[in-house]
């Protein structure tokens, strides 16, 4: 497995599985697509 292949790898399952829509105590209770809409409008 070359390095461009994990990192696909670990892309899809990051996408397929990370949900993305449980909050976070680490992210004051929001979700990561949450705090990530907040972040980029800072």
């Amino acid at each position: 497995m070359t390095r461009k292949d994990a990192k696909l790898k670990i892309f899809e399952y990051i996408e397929m599985f990370y949900n993305r829509n449980r909050r976070h105590l680490s992210l004051g209770y929001k979700s990561p697509a949450q705090f990530e809409m907040m972040t980029k409008h800072t």
